[in-house]
């Protein structure tokens, strides 16, 4: 390996540790991170020659970002990207490989704030209806989903659940989520007895392995389900379900708030069960598609026609 490819190398391995030590970030987005560093580092290596993180400067990160734009990369995905840069700078100024920070006058694209899918209530009855509970491994594939819908987490807070943070008592989960952050969730009946029907149905006669005694959601070999896992199972489901929409876990995290909001729960409350730091996360759930806004004028507006109609009858 030539002295270049290993100055790039070593330090890159030195902010997978600043990510993993200092910040304590997820595996999941320490590996977002380094995959966006990684391409940048081949970007100043063969297309710029750059020789170190040393020599990169405000000109090569607007060049990369130009060439981002030539390759059609979706705005979102630029914006991210320079979000990686800018971290990455922070920490060449903090072991003083740079002085001057190179992304501070490079401007970010506006991402585009793209509304995500959302299922109605009547896709989720129908999706969690249409599991086989005469199999085992429905009934916990039914337990998941109830908590999905019921607590709004992400599918590694899911896969990563912990029998002793679920409190049946006062109806809460204890979720760490992004950023090894605590919360404290609520959680609904009908997850509760979901759950509660797995445990005995199910994962009484699971032999956990070691380092899984405590995780909630194990599958047959005594491990805890992955990620993919849970996505290939929901997948399966929808597709049961007659449900033409692309679904994945994160669509029930969608389903969850958007379902709240729409029938006026605060936001800031929603905020905290989400787990969002900022506020303008959390906002784009404010959206209400248009079926339900016409049916808000058509029920409640005093010139709408049914609205009328109801008048004239009483």
């Amino acid at each position: 390996m030539s002295t270049v490819q290993s100055d790039w190398k070593s330090t890159i391995k030195g902010y997978e540790e600043h990510l993993r030590l200092e910040r304590g970030l997820s595996e999941n987005s320490i590996a977002a991170y380094l995959r966006d560093i990684n391409q940048f580092s081949r970007y100043c290596l063969e297309e710029q020659s750059v020789p170190h993180p040393g020599k990169v400067d405000t000109h090569t990160v607007q060049q990369y970002m130009q060439f981002l734009f030539d390759r059609d990369i979706a705005r979102n995905s630029q914006a991210r990207m320079l979000s990686g840069i800018r971290s990455f700078s922070k920490y060449l100024r903090l072991e003083k490989i740079i002085s001057i920070d190179p992304v501070e006058m490079v401007s970010s694209p506006r991402p585009e704030r793209k509304l995500p899918d959302v299922l109605s209530i009547e896709e989720i009855d129908r999706i969690i209806s249409s599991i086989d509970l005469s199999r085992r491994e429905g009934v916990r594939n039914k337990a998941m989903l109830e908590v999905l819908y019921s607590c709004g987490l992400r599918v590694t807070e899911l896969c990563e659940l912990q029998l002793s943070k679920v409190d049946f008592v006062d109806k809460t989960v204890q979720v760490t989520g992004k950023g090894n952050k605590v919360r404290i969730v609520p959680i609904g009946s009908t997850a509760l007895i979901a759950i509660d029907d797995y445990l005995v149905q199910y994962r009484s006669e699971i032999l956990p392995m070691k380092g899984h005694e405590d995780t909630v959601f194990l599958g047959r070999q005594g491990r805890g389900l992955s990620r993919q896992m849970a996505f290939t199972m929901l997948r399966r489901i929808s597709i049961q379900a007659q449900i033409r929409k692309s679904i994945s876990p994160h669509t029930f995290r969608h389903s969850f708030a958007t379902h709240l909001i729409e029938s006026g729960a605060d936001l800031r409350a929603v905020q905290e069960m989400l787990g969002h730091e900022q506020i303008a996360t959390t906002e784009i759930y404010t959206h209400l598609d248009r079926r339900f806004l016409r049916d808000q004028i058509e029920h409640f507006h005093p010139r709408s026609s049914e609205s009328a109609t109801k008048k004239q009858k009483s």
